[in-house]
Order: structure tokens, then C-alpha cells, then sequence
């Protein structure tokens, strides 16, 4: 075992003694040795509750025959650190949290790892880990949140209420109806109760095979949560036997998997930004043109909130990812025999599925549209690429031209749609907000709602070298790349000048001739801020462009 390293011996009598101060008896200390890494903490309402999954964990893991140990990982709360300073420590934690479950897991010699993310970065800070470490591993999440409902009975999540601020400083709702919101918007514990970011991976996470069956949509206060744990818990001691590692899970194949369940689920724009990240530690490349390639063919069959009003709890009683995964393998667009962390073959996992609700998960005849919810697109202004969710933008917004409005912060875009200086046919364009810009590359969930709860949203544009929280919804195009920052040319873009948005033609361009961009070149300096010493100025340094993950520097 791994583990004996630390522990087995004469040379190892004072690690021994360490492990008997916890109170561990020789026959513990014998046992294959199991880490269990859980984000729980008191700030995150989708982490709250990970204490009981983890002793679940621990439940199970001893009941096959394993000694667990939990050890935490941070977690940063995407919706409580918007529209502040603590938004540039969001995707940063991601390369953080990576970082330190492999600096817990050496320093320890465990023989195998559980991994327990919920929300957002925590989930692909954990993959990227369990690959670059490559022990035998699983996943467990906390589960998805349920959705709130408001005095009328409408169903409603986190994003009404970033939707309602607008309403509520025009005075165009009462105090009473944002009361409503507040108080009823996120009625739990669980990751948002939307396909956002953080169950856009857990979903993900499911699809590639490294969580069990249920473990991107069994609800976070349902008792099967409790169960599947358990189940966690157990199952890494066979895939310890097995000697089954994420990277025989994770292959070339397992990600084409996951894009084409991303195009068929219109998930948050993120994972164009994560998914490239996990294949690097794997050794593995997603290039921007195969996710073109893999959204064109395959067909966008469940819509759930922002896009939508479904939502996960409404994803798993119509059947779950394991229904999704089996018509997409009916109609030739996912392959089923590969191994996943049940010792068995997606085929296996899946022979029973069965769709409940047809009204949730469409057919392909049915489908909201016949490609999937995410596109790439391509220009002068974008070079190296550009991400939407063109699955939550509205058909009139599919083909767009307007005179761009250049904002070099989220906070000056904000005061302007506040004040009321963007009018209907506009280009909102925000930079200065990548990975190296911001830094950090701050979601802007605020820009997005603000602009749907003015009514704007059928009739304005939104491009930045920033990101959108998977909360986002319109004609919100995103990781701009190459970034400002780094000299690409949204900075070289004015005031006035028209920029042309094509999605179904996957092309975003500034109708600007090349004489009077190569002029602007001559002098162009692009900025950047400046950080305090620290982790920041650090990623500032390291990080690379959006289009790559915005994975660090070999």
C-alpha cells in the first residue's frame, strides 16, 4: 500500500505513535488508509451540510473495510463574493484548491482519495487534483438546492434575485414582492437549484465517470444523498482493489462524453473554461473547434433554469443524467462502453434508464433546438475564441449589430445601465476583466440580470474578456480571448464603432476596417492593474489565456 511509506516498519515507530495519538488502534492503522477531502464550511449554502456526507463517507469506507481521514479544502461562495472585491478570488481558488489536496495527499501517503465538492471551483479544483494525482479516486457531491417558490407559486432560484434588484431601485416592484425573493429564493442547503456552474460540474462529473449514478441531481436534502455517500465510501475500497485511477476514467473519449451531455444540458459557460483545465492534468487538449463540432450534432434536450424554469430536482424524477446519457448513446452521439468509478461500463450504468417526463427531457424530434447550448465563436475580435450560452439567448438576439458601448470595468457598465445611458441595438463591451486583467476573471452576473430585469435583454449584446456566472442569461458572450490585458484587440475597440454578432455562423466581429485597426495598434498600451503582494499578484503573473482554461504556466 501507498500508505506504507508513512506507517509500516520499525523505521516507522513515531509515525505510528502519531496515528495512535488519534486514537487509532493497530488494526486501524493496518488498513488501507483513506483521504477524504471536504470543502464543508459555514459560508457556502451548498457546503453546509458536507459534514454529514462526509461522515457518510466515513461510514461507508469503514464498512468496506478502509481507515478514512477528512481533511477540508477551501471554498469560495461565487454568488456571496459577486459584485465586490471577492469576486477576483473566485476562479483563483480553483488552482488553489488543486494545489493543496495534492500538497495534503503526498505530505500523507493516503492509498486513496474521496473527493466532496459542491459549488462551483471546488468541483474542477478537485478534478484537476484527482488527476494530477491520479489515486484511486471518486466524487460525491452535496446536491443540488431545491427551488424556491414565491407567494404566487412561481418557481424561482438564485438569479431572481440579481433579476429584481433593477425592479427594485426603478420602483418598478414592490417591497413586499422583493420581500418575496429574498426570503424564498433559496429555501436550503444544496449548489443553486439551476444548471449554473457549480451542477453544470456535478453533472459533468457524473457523465465522465467519476461519480456514481445520481450524482449530479439527487437533491441535497433528500436521504438518497446520505445513501449514495455511503455508497462513495464503500466503492473506493473496490476501486482501491481494482486499482482503477482517474486517468483510465478520464480519457480522450470520456471528455468528448461530457462536451456532447454539456450541448444536450445547456450548461453554464464555465465548463468551456474548466473542462480544458481537468484535460490538462490529464495530458489531454479540448480544442475550441471540436466543441463547434460536437454542439453542432448534438441536440439540446433539457433546459433548465436561467434558460428554463425546470430545474435539477425536476432533472432527476423526469430520470436523471443516466436517461439523458442513454439517448444520446440512442442516437449515436456517446459512447457507453467506457469504465467509470463503478468497476463498470457506462452501458452497465445505465441499461435501466428510463425517461419519466418527456416534457423535461425532450427527444431529439422535440429538442428546444436541433445543436447544442453552448457555441464558440470566431473574428477579429476574437482570435483565439469567444464562449455563449447560446441556449439561453433569445432567438431575436441570435443576430445582432449595434454600436459598441466600451466599459474598462464591470463596476463603470453597472452605473451606466443604472443611470439609463444603454439604449435598445447596443454592444456592451467590458474589458479588462480576463484572467491577467482583472485579475481573476470575475463573473458578471450583475451586467446580465440587470440588463433582463430592465427588459433589455431582447435587444442588447454583451461581449467582455471576462466570464458570466452559469446564472447569466442572453446574448452574454464571454472569455473573449485573447484578453485586453494581454494586448488582444477588444482593447482596440471605441466607442461607437459597430460590432456585428453572429451565433448561428459562430462569428463575432468589429466592422472596422483593417487600415484603421492596424493605425490603432501603433498605439495601443494595454493596461494593467495593479495588485498587492500576495496570491493575487502571484496568479496575475502565472495565469494563462481563457481560450486554454486559464490553467497556469508549465
Amino acid at each position: 500500500m501507498r500508505s506504507d511509506a508513512m506507517k509500516t516498519g520499525p523505521s516507522k515507530l513515531p509515525h505510528r505513535s502519531l496515528l495512535k495519538a488519534l486514537g487509532l488502534t493497530d488494526e486501524e492503522i493496518k488498513r488501507p488508509l483513506i483521504g477524504i477531502v471536504s470543502a464543508q464550511n459555514d459560508i457556502i449554502p451548498g457546503h453546509l451540510h458536507l459534514g454529514q456526507i462526509a461522515q457518510a463517507v466515513k461510514d461507508g469506507v469503514r464498512l468496506a473495510g478502509g481507515t478514512p481521514f477528512v481533511f477540508p479544502a477551501i471554498g469560495v461562495c461565487d454568488g456571496l463574493a459577486m459584485g465586490h472585491n471577492g469576486m477576483h478570488y473566485s476562479l483563483i481558488s480553483r488552482e488553489h484548491i488543486a494545489d493543496s489536496v495534492e500538497i495534503m495527499a503526498n505530505a500523507h501517503p493516503f492509498d486513496a482519495l474521496v473527493f466532496i465538492p459542491n459549488c462551483d471551483k471546488i468541483v474542477p479544483g478537485m478534478l484537476m487534483a484527482a488527476l494530477r494525482l491520479n489515486l484511486p479516486s471518486i466524487f460525491v457531491s452535496g446536491g443540488p438546492m431545491m427551488p424556491g417558490r414565491l407567494a404566487d407559486g412561481t418557481k424561482t432560484t438564485y438569479s431572481s434575485g440579481y433579476e429584481f434588484i433593477p425592479k427594485l431601485e426603478q420602483g418598478l416592484c414592490s417591497e413586499e414582492e422583493a420581500m418575496d425573493v429574498e426570503n424564498n429564493t433559496c429555501p436550503g442547503c444544496g449548489s443553486c437549484a439551476g444548471m449554473f456552474t457549480a451542477n453544470s460540474m456535478n453533472c459533468l462529473t457524473e457523465i465522465i465517470g467519476m461519480g456514481l449514478p445520481g450524482n449530479g441531481t439527487i437533491p441535497a436534502v433528500h436521504a438518497a444523498r446520505i445513501r449514495l455517500a455511503k455508497q462513495a465510501g464503500m466503492q473506493i475500497m473496490a476501486l482501491l482493489e481494482q486499482d482503477l485511477r482517474p486517468r483510465d476514467i478520464v480519457t480522450e473519449k470520456a471528455l468528448k462524453n461530457a462536451l456532447h451531455a454539456d450541448m444536450a444540458l445547456g450548461c453554464s459557460t464555465n465548463t468551456a473554461l474548466h473542462l480544458p483545465a481537468i484535460a490538462h492534468e490529464a495530458g489531454l487538449t479540448i480544442d475550441f473547434n471540436e466543441i463547434n463540432a460536437i454542439s453542432k450534432e448534438t441536440p439540446h434536450i433539457v433546459k433548465l433554469a436561467p434558460a428554463g424554469a425546470d430545474c435539477l430536482v425536476d432533472l432527476h424524477q423526469a430520470g436523471g443524467l443516466s436517461a439523458v446519457m442513454k439517448d444520446l448513446a440512442s442516437y449515436g452521439l456517446f459512447d457507453t462502453s467506457l469504465i467509470t468509478c463503478t468497476g463498470k461500463t457506462i452501458a452497465e450504468n445505465i441499461k435501466n434508464a428510463k425517461v419519466y417526463d418527456r416534457n423535461v427531457i425532450r427527444d431529439r424530434e422535440h429538442a428546444y433546438s436541433p445543436d447544442g447550448g453552448l457555441a464558440i465563436l470566431w473574428g477579429n475580435i476574437a482570435p483565439d475564441g469567444a464562449v455563449v450560452k447560446k441556449g439561453a439567448v433569445l432567438p431575436e438576439m441570435m443576430v445582432h449589430e449595434g454600436p459598441a458601448r466600451v466599459f474598462d470595468s464591470e463596476e463603470d457598465c453597472i452605473t451606466a445601465l443604472n443611470s439609463g445611458k444603454i439604449q435598445a441595438g447596443d454592444v456592451i463591451v467590458i474589458r479588462y476583466e480576463g484572467p491577467k486583467g482583472g485579475p481573476g476573471m470575475r463573473e458578471m452576473l450583475a451586467p446580465t440580470a440587470t440588463l433582463a430585469g430592465l427588459g433589455l435583454d431582447n435587444s442588447v449584446a454583451l461581449i467582455t474578456d471576462g466570464r458570466f456566472s452559469g446564472a447569466s442569461r442572453g446574448a452574454a458572450i464571454g472569455h473573449i480571448s485573447p484578453e485586453a490585458a494581454a494586448g488582444g484587440p477588444i482593447g482596440l475597440i471605441e466607442e461607437g464603432d459597430l460590432i456585428r454578432v453572429d451565433i448561428p455562423n459562430n462569428t463575432l466581429e468589429l466592422l472596422v476596417d483593417e487600415a484603421t485597426l492596424a493605425q490603432r495598434r501603433k498605439t495601443f498600451v494595454p493596461k494593467q492593474k495593479e495588485v498587492a503582494p500576495g496570491y493575487l499578484r502571484r496568479y496575475q503573473r502565472l495565469v494563462t489565456s481563457a481560450n486554454t482554461g486559464a490553467v497556469f504556466e508549465d
